[in-house]
């Protein structure tokens, strides 16, 4: 009896030895499989803000950043009225404006706003900037950017990888998702109908993201396909049906534009869209195009995008995503005090 028992243990040990796959077949490869995948894609609020942090970075790096104090510091106050009312009022808010012609605007996890100048000089006035910037903060405050790394399944690390790892992935992931504004229409919608509620709880008239969407098919009439802010949300029409159902049975009755203090704010040019196609988004042969896009850079350093401007058939060349950036990413430090908002918030009321 002895005798067997040793040679049982010694069974059990051999087959503790010998790979999961090989002792069980295919549900060894499921237990294996399910290592690989183990790592959590829930995401501490510090890691949030890590992601955040290390995608703004990639986004300051492709289009540079507006080296305007005053700039910074009045969309900043505007996003800091939106942001202390928001869902997630304690976040570190950050506010961002773009050097690039492009019409667009990024939201990154941990509350990083990013708007361009691109997108200022189509606005017209405070409340249709305060619903673009309430849109992006309803995009950070409902993670939907975290939420979209996790329905990718683009990240593929084992289990024994770190979580520092884990972050630098998630970042890479979730900048392809914010430059493709590949958001789902679901989300895109939350923060359609959230975002103007909440610009309308501060004042601001709720007809301004209609007003600025309207205006942007415009200036984009002439392209194949949807660029750069909203490219993925649903079809204009669609968007501001539901706005104005959003609006009607709120309802939501706000009216302030505050027209002058934008004007007084923000003195940039719109620049418009001169035809379609790759050669006319590009710019031509050695033309700075309408947007400036000559020599424009590719998406930067991530696989997927290495051949953006030799294949634009697969792609396509987006004139507002590869719009061309400015030299200068260093970040604009700017700090409001809670007196600076509260003195904010009483123009627009006036």
């Amino acid at each position: 009896m002895r005798i067997r028992t040793i040679l049982a243990v010694l069974s059990v040990a051999c087959l503790v030895a010998v790979p999961a796959g090989a002792q069980f077949g295919n549900l060894g490869k499921v237990i294996n499989k399910a290592a690989e995948v183990s790592q959590d894609l829930t995401f501490s609020d510090a890691e949030e803000q890590q992601v955040g942090s290390e995608i703004s970075a990639k986004i300051r790096d492709k289009y540079g950043v507006v080296q305007d104090p005053a700039v910074h510091k009045y969309v900043t106050l505007v996003g800091s009225v939106l942001g202390s009312a928001s869902s997630r009022p304690k976040l570190k808010w950050t506010f961002v404006v773009l050097d690039t012609d492009g019409v667009n605007a990024f939201a990154a996890p941990g509350g990083f706003v990013h708007i361009t100048r691109g997108a200022l000089a189509l606005i017209k006035n405070e409340a249709e900037l305060a619903d673009v910037l309430a849109h992006e903060i309803v995009h950070v405050a409902q993670k939907h950017t975290l939420k979209a790394i996790q329905k990718s399944k683009a990240i593929s690390l084992g289990a024994t990888a770190s979580r520092k790892e884990v972050v630098t992935q998630a970042a890479n992931q979730g900048y392809e998702i914010l430059l493709e504004n590949n958001f789902d229409r679901g989300d895109e919608m939350e923060a359609d109908k959230i975002g103007v509620t909440l610009a309308n709880g501060a004042g601001y008239s709720p007809a301004g993201l209609t007003a600025f969407l309207t205006r942007l098919a415009d200036r984009n009439k002439a392209l194949k396909d949807r660029s750069g802010i909203f490219a993925s949300h649903p079809e204009t029409k669609a968007r501001i049906d539901a706005l104005a159902k959003v609006v009607s049975t709120g309802p939501l009755a706000a009216t302030a534009t505050v027209n002058a203090r934008y004007a007084q704010s923000i003195s940039y040019t719109p620049t418009p869209i001169t035809g379609t196609g790759e050669a006319a988004a590009v710019g031509g042969s050695g033309s700075s195009g309408a947007l400036g896009l000559a020599g424009r850079m590719g998406l930067g350093r991530e696989k997927s995008s290495d051949q953006t401007v030799s294949s634009a058939g697969s792609r396509g060349v987006n004139p507002d995503r590869d719009a061309k950036g400015g030299p200068v990413k260093t970040l604009v430090a700017v700090s409001v005090t809670a007196a600076e908002v509260a003195e904010f918030r009483k123009g627009i009321a006036s």
